[in-house]
């Protein structure tokens, strides 16, 4: 039998997601997560396929679509502003039956944090500096200085997991780099305004995009192609420092992009990373979203997986089975269809910052042929499809 008591490390969207499924079925989730506040920083999440159903399930969806955007256009321009390229964004809408939406993935994290408070205890400023798995359950220490035995444990912090560290090895052994590092923040009063329209400008191996956002706010994606993945995260000043030094001589808007950064109290930085791992799990340690099966921000839909699995997740435990045997049949349900929305990523990578000027005349043309109906519609609906089924768990009335 699994106990209730169940540590999740990691409050992004993957913790919380999980500690409101885990709530439904029952158990007492604790989320603990190293930054001391919500994090707000991060880039646009496109959201569609099952974890928009999930989120409707989780009765969410309103607070999700006030908080989107509705996009007409994906616009590529060149170095004066002209349009060379564009999707409309219709051909998405129509691909996903209109449930489709972008939004803030700070804004997605802050709607399931209000979801599930005051019912789940949420530690912040906290992480685990061991974890170590014994007969009766798994002890945890922390950086506090407590130590507490929970039934289960799981590790939803991302990309650098420190429980994947400490119960599965080097993240070396399962990070596989996709040759690019990303940048993302948001500025206030910023002039150069494209409603409705993302906005794109790429020169070889160099890629920035801006999205006009509610009250006077603009948010920046900078894609860099890099061989080497270089260090992990930087601190404030040394990533405006290599943000000027990568993109200053890019032209378009930079000077103005740069400025909007040096003024900027956070930005996220990092490489653009898959995680590939054969056992998403380990006793009474199991792994979730980004830790265990990042797609990258190519796949478009990692916030969405990690809902998705999340929910299966807390529906397998809540079988009352052994923990390992909950671990195993979360995995082999969701494996497949995850690898496959990897392997599609990883085709995606050459056009995503060309690094030649052919590469972005080919992707822009590839853009272009997209605007042909039958064309579009073959490519969206293939683009789109989310070919899995879940399973319907039912979960404890008095917890819905």
């Amino acid at each position: 039998m699994i106990g209730r008591s169940v540590l999740i490390v990691g409050g992004g969207i993957a913790g919380p997601a999980l500690a409101f499924w885990l709530l439904r079925h029952g158990f007492s989730p604790t989320i603990v997560e190293r930054s001391k506040r919500l994090r707000t920083e991060g880039y646009v999440i496109d959201f569609w396929g099952l974890g928009y159903d999930i989120i409707e399930q989780m009765g969410l969806l309103p607070q999700v679509l006030k908080a989107g955007y509705q996009l007409d256009e994906v616009r590529f321009v060149d170095e004066v502003g002209r349009r060379k390229a564009g999707l409309d964004v219709e051909l998405f809408r129509a691909a996903t039956g209109g449930r489709y939406t972008s939004l803030p993935r700070g804004k997605l994290s802050s709607i399931l944090h209000e979801a599930i408070a005051e019912r789940a205890s949420v530690r912040w400023g906290d992480g685990p500096t061991s974890i170590v798995q014994q007969g009766d359950g798994v002890l945890v220490n922390f950086q506090s200085g407590e130590s507490q035995l929970f039934d289960v444990v799981v590790g939803a912090d991302g990309l650098h997991s420190v429980v994947r560290e400490h119960v599965f090895g080097k993240s070396q052994r399962f990070e596989k780099y996709l040759g690019f590092r990303v940048a993302a923040f948001e500025a206030a009063g910023y002039r150069k305004r494209d409603e409705r329209a993302y906005v794109n400008f790429g020169t070889p191996g160099l890629q920035v995009g801006r999205l006009s956002l509610r009250d006077d706010r603009t948010m920046f994606l900078l894609v860099s192609a890099e061989s080497d993945p270089g260090e992990g995260a930087l601190d404030l000043r040394a990533t405006k420092d290599y943000l000027h030094a990568r993109f200053g001589d890019m032209g378009w808007e930079l000077p103005d992009i740069l400025s909007a950064a040096d003024s900027c109290p956070e930005i996220y930085l990092d490489r653009v990373s898959q995680i590939r791992m054969p056992h998403w799990y380990r006793g009474y340690v199991g792994l979730l979203g980004d830790a265990a099966y990042a797609p990258s921000l190519l796949a478009g839909q990692g916030s969405a997986l990690a809902v998705v699995g999340a929910y299966v997740l807390a529906a397998e435990l809540a079988r009352g089975i052994a923990p390992q045997g909950a671990f195993e049949r979360y995995q082999r349900l969701l494996q497949p269809f995850i690898t496959a929305k990897q392997d599609a990523a990883v085709k995606l990578a050459a056009s995503f910052a060309p690094d030649t000027r052919l590469g972005l005349w080919l992707r822009n043309a590839a853009v272009r042929a997209l605007a042909i109906p039958t064309l579009g519609k073959l490519a969206m609906r293939k683009s789109f499809n989310d070919d899995l089924r879940l399973p319907t768990y039912a979960a404890r009335a008095t917890e819905a």
